[in-house]
């Protein structure tokens, strides 16, 4: 890896010594009991494995965490910008805290994350949320102990959100509180700079953590019992281009598969213009790879992708779809979808339908267009009507649904591998796992089962949910 990318030996030590300081004034401040963190995520996987770095350093300052904020004495939102809702949201949250500083006046409320890497909003927060005492960008998170400390010493409320490219810091705790997924980042930022994307701006350009950086972590996440790893990067087919190592994604993925342990590896997200037939290989070969790929094509017209910066052309989206299921026959598909992007025409959202009729995507993430100011697809003129999107966006809607049907009709009476996740949140009694296609699937079993590879039978296939009965016998 370029030395650019590393954070110094010397910054290391330094962060160190401000995280016992932190510590010192906390076990003086708080000589009773540990202060304790309540830490909520919004957004992308990205963000919730940057929170478990957070919360191991918060960790090894002393903190313990709660999941009441009205109990906690940091407050802490790690935010999400690709969506204006997801702002909507974390505006109102950070609104409603603000009265449990008059029950606790040692209670610090913190802000980090994609949000914060954008001066608007940071300046927004400044000036109208003056009860919020830290804020960090995505650049700073292994800057924390000293931000922190300054924030507990100071009268003064710390801001800082460096604009750059950003650092990869190994040998960061990590705090995890699930025993089954783990998410392991491989790389960070992002080079491709879709019109309609905030993400290259706030995380940065893209680098990548060297080969054994990661594979020792994964090695780690095995021998602490997880089964199901999803290796994590805005397009993690880049992975390697900036790294003095020649491995690409496609020979990391097959390391990690091949690492000894009873587990899945997955990962997210796959950019299709760096998609290769190397990495269907590769899936196809090695049982331990979910045969589970989700690849955004986004628009199925070419003019709409050329206007969102894409790379790549329907025919190319479609020759991967075609050559992906020739080789995994049993492959789930999973797919990314912008309805109503700027200049977008209802004959060009015809060809999304079209194309979405022709792959028969398990299931869709969909999202009506929402303009991220600083992106380019902002300033572009976007004439139809919300009501009219809407319209469209139901039109899509109906025919995933109807596919859904059709697909998990298919599924009845067939025996798959699940991995067993938890108790089922809606239906008492029953458990609820998922296949390596990341389909749910509920039936009757203990919970001691939780956390194990089992065989289930589909006995009754509904569109988003399957249900099934438990097999006596064990897939290995």
């Amino acid at each position: 890896m370029s030395e650019k990318y590393n954070v110094s030996k010397e910054e290391k030590i330094r962060q160190a010594e401000f995280a016992d300081k932190v510590k010192t004034v906390l076990a003086a401040e708080f000589y009773e009991c540990s202060p304790k963190a309540f830490i909520h995520t919004y957004g992308c996987q990205g963000n919730v494995s940057d929170s478990e770095r957070i919360m191991g350093m918060l960790k090894e300052m002393g903190y313990e965490f709660t999941n009441d904020a009205s109990k906690a004495d940091l407050i802490l939102y790690n935010t999400c910008a690709v969506r204006e809702h997801a702002e909507d949201r974390v505006f109102g949250n950070v609104g409603a805290v603000k009265k449990y500083k008059k029950d606790n006046p040692h209670l610090i409320i913190a802000l980090c994350g994609c949000m914060m890497q954008q001066e608007h909003i940071r300046n927004k927060i400044y000036s109208s949320y003056p009860f919020v005492d830290l804020v960090f960008g995505t650049h700073a998170v292994t800057s924390l102990p000293e931000l922190l400390y300054r924030t507990l010493s100071g009268n003064k409320r710390v801001f800082y959100a460096p604009d750059s490219h950003g650092e990869i810091a190994e040998d960061i705790p990590i705090y995890r509180d699930r025993g089954i997924k783990a998410w392991l980042p491989i790389m960070y930022g992002c080079d491709n700079f879709c019109t309609y994307c905030i993400v290259p701006y706030v995380r940065g350009r893209e680098r990548s953590r060297e080969p054994q950086a990661v594979l020792n972590e994964a090695e780690d996440i095995i021998a602490n019992g997880y089964k199901d790893i999803t290796l994590l990067g805005q397009n993690v087919n880049s992975y390697g281009k900036n790294n003095v190592s020649d491995m690409n994604f496609a020979g990391l993925l097959r390391e990690v598969a091949n690492l000894d342990g009873d587990f899945w590896v997955r990962f997210m997200t796959s950019h299709p213009k760096d998609c290769t037939k190397e990495l269907i290989d590769v899936m196809a070969e090695n049982d331990k790879i979910a045969k589970h790929l989700h690849l955004p094509f986004q628009s199925g017209n070419d003019r709409v992708l050329k206007a969102m910066n894409r790379h790549y052309d329907r025919k190319k989206y479609l020759e991967l779809i075609n050559y992906a299921k020739e080789k995994i026959p049993d492959l789930s598909l999973t797919s990314d979808v912008i309805v109503g992007f700027p200049g977008e025409t209802y004959e060009e959202f015809k060809d999304t339908l079209s194309l979405i009729k022709e792959v028969e995507f398990t299931s869709l993430f969909t999202f009506i267009y929402s303009p991220r100011e600083g992106t380019k697809a902002a300033s572009m003129e976007d004439p139809v009507t919300k009501d009219e999107k809407s319209r469209w966006f139901k039109e899509l809607c109906d025919l995933q649904e109807s596919i859904a049907s059709k697909r998990t009709a298919k599924m009845k009476d067939n025996i798959y591998k699940v991995l067993v996740e938890s108790e089922s949140k809606n239906h008492p009694g029953m458990l609820s796992g998922r296949t390596e296609g990341n389909i749910i699937i509920e039936f009757s079993g203990d919970s001691s089962l939780i956390g194990s590879f089992r065989n289930v039978k589909v006995t009754e296939p509904l569109n988003w949910i399957l249900k099934g009965e438990l097999q006596q016998l064990i897939i290995p």
